[in-house]
């Protein structure tokens, strides 16, 4: 039996169809319209050129700068000029405290940090001098969702263009393209969205607004904005404002990435873009992957609901099990390993580690999963995401999907005695409910489950939950 997805009308995948686009070489779409700011101006791309030149004049080849990003002219252009110069941004998340911003650029030797927002440069102090990175060193982003971690994803230039590449030749993008910053530019999913508009001469429209603001809205229609990229928390915000009932005549491509939507969910937003002729693209993916990995072609979508599909062009997935043997059989679960010209050079935890080349050739993505009979994958949840309960394994992941299928805003951690879960907005009668019918239903004793009411999940810039964050909030509410 074959596991080569049958797509219908959906791109070539094959290694050999797949074209990187050094995205940041601007000059090849001179003419175009490259980006509108926070203030209604449009540049070129000869000009996004010449503006990015500048902002980076002083950077040099295998130097690592500190960017503190904001969905700002400023910080597109010291990105794009430092990618142009061979200088070698670290992206950090704008809102990081600045104790923490500057503990972790000391501890690799970055001398220097750019704000997005101000567009001032600052000087950080350091007991360390950074190395000169490798010389095929493009990018650091930091690991996802802990976004003060000194870990850090070593991207190189030849990661950026391929995933840029790639995501262009699925997406069929073309330069009468518009897209808008819903995310943040240190997060890999609003990078890649950026990455690939521009590889593909298209435009894109920066804003800080949020989906929550009548600005937001106002730019998608003046600005004709056509397509719209979210995580999961953004669907589920513009279910809850009606999105369907939202007139965009420019709008003809919706994607979602950054966690798991719940096949309901899914096929609300199916039928919204089936009603308004628009396409939907789920896809599946990872920082150190440059962050696409996979996608499910609309085509698929009606039966492939909660599937990630299949890999993007010039990818390749696999299943490996418990000993590291590749799993051949539909059905069988097992670890999603992935390979392909966007996959990481590897990871930094020390300044001596920037000038290292190449020692990741496989990404292990740490989720579970298992291939159907058509050749499409599906995830059932995080190898470290389980507790042993009464003797039994117990996929925190499982009882979370569960509890949000039911309506519930919930997150779930835990400890091997505890089964931890945080209800949001939700009053003591609602948790007690909550933890009776848990352990009714997994044949435990009430004390095993533990159900604490949450203003709100905490939740990364990026839209992700937190499970760190939620299970000491939790434990803290417990210990009061």
């Amino acid at each position: 039996m074959s596991l080569l997805c049958e797509v219908p009308e959906a791109p070539a995948t094959s290694a050999a169809a797949h074209q990187p686009l050094d995205f940041w070489k601007l000059e090849r779409h001179a003419r175009n319209p490259a980006v509108t700011d926070a203030q209604g101006r449009t540049l070129s791309y000869a000009a996004l050129a010449e503006a990015a030149d500048a902002a980076a004049a002083e950077l040099q080849a295998g130097t690592v700068v500190a960017l503190s990003c904001a969905n700002s002219l400023a910080t597109l252009t010291l990105y794009l000029g430092a990618l142009r110069r061979h200088a070698v941004p670290l992206m950090l998340d704008g809102a990081l405290a600045p104790a923490q911003r500057d503990a972790l650029l000391a501890g690799y030797g970055i001398a220097r940090v750019f704000d997005g927002a101000s567009a001032q440069w600052h000087a950080v102090p350091s007991p360390f001098s950074a190395p000169v990175a490798h010389p095929d060193l493009g990018l650091l982003l930091s690991t996802s969702g802990s976004t003060a971690s000194p870990k850090l994803v070593r991207l190189s230039r030849q990661n950026l263009a391929a995933n840029a590449g790639s995501i262009v030749q699925y997406l069929g993008l073309g330069p009468d393209e518009v897209a808008i910053t819903t995310l943040p530019l240190h997060y890999s999913f609003g990078l890649s969205v950026l990455n690939s508009h521009l590889a593909s001469g298209a435009r894109i429209v920066l804003t800080e607004a949020s989906v929550a603001q009548a600005e937001f809205w106002r730019l998608m229609k003046d600005e004709a904005v056509t397509s719209l990229s979210g995580v999961p928390t953004l669907w589920r915000l513009l279910r809850r404002l009606r999105f369907e009932r939202m007139a965009l005549p420019a709008l003809r491509t919706l994607t979602q990435a950054g966690g798991r939507l719940e096949p309901e969910e899914i096929q609300w937003l199916a039928d919204a873009a089936q009603a308004a002729g628009r396409r939907v693209f789920i896809m599946y993916g990872q920082t150190e992957a440059t962050a696409r990995i996979a996608y499910v072609p609309p085509a698929l979508l009606p039966t492939k609901l909660g599937s990630i599909g299949v890999p993007i062009p010039g990818g390749r997935l696999r299943l490996l099990d418990a000993e590291g043997h590749e799993i051949h059989a539909p059905g069988v679960a097992g670890q999603l390993a992935y390979r392909g010209p966007n996959v990481m050079m590897g990871y930094a935890q020390a300044p001596e580690h920037l000038a290292r080349g190449a020692d990741v050739d496989e990404l292990l993505t740490g989720d579970l999963g298992h291939v159907d009979e058509d050749g499409c994958y599906w995830i059932t949840g995080r190898l470290k995401r389980f507790v042993k309960m009464f003797g039994h394994r117990v996929s925190l992941d499982e009882v979370e999907r569960g509890l949000r299928a039911e309506g519930l805003d919930a997150g779930v951690v835990g400890r091997d005695d505890c089964l931890m879960v945080g209800l949001a907005g939700a009053d003591a009668a609602a948790c007690a409910g909550l933890q009776k019918a848990i352990a009714l239903r997994y044949r435990w004793l009430p004390a095993a489950v533990c159900v604490v009411a949450l203003e709100s999940l905490p939740l990364a810039s990026n839209g992700k939950l937190q499970y760190g964050e939620l299970q000491a909030q939790i434990e803290a509410a417990l210990a009061g």
